[in-house]
Formats: structure tokens, C-alpha cells, sequence
């Protein structure tokens, strides 16, 4: 399967700039995941800006929103 970096950049929510992986999920995911931590996507904007996308982190916004997709 290959990478639809286009289609993936229009969803993608990181705002750090400088990020090579913006648009390649499989690497960023990759790579948070071993920096314990979870991508921006997976974080609503207000909470994404913040940088702080540790797990206690998510879990906070999906309590706080009732389980409801963030």
C-alpha cells in the first residue's frame, strides 16, 4: 500500500512545521509511539498546540469528553 501524502497532509493537524513525517502516518505514528507519546491527530487543536500528547494526556480529553472522539 503506498502513502497518499496529499490526501494525508489535508487531515493532518501537527502544527510543528518543521515535522519530515507530516502526511507519512505510518512513520509518525511509528515514532511516537516509541517517544510514549501519541500523534496529533489523535488530539483535538486546542490540546494539540500544547505539545503535550502523552497518554495521561488523551486520557484526560476522553474523560473529560465523555468517551466522545476527540
Amino acid at each position: 500500500m503506498e502513502c497518499n501524502l496529499k490526501a494525508n497532509k489535508s487531515h493532518c493537524n501537527c502544527t510543528y512545521e518543521p515535522c519530515p513525517r507530516k502526511g507519512k502516518c505510518c512513520e509518525c505514528i511509528a515514532y511516537h509511539l516509541e517517544m510514549d507519546e501519541l500523534p496529533a491527530c489523535a488530539f483535538p487543536k486546542e490540546i494539540e498546540r500544547t505539545y503535550d500528547r502523552s497518554f495521561n494526556r488523551f486520557a484526560e480529553v476522553v474523560k473529560a469528553r465523555g468517551g466522545k472522539k476527540a
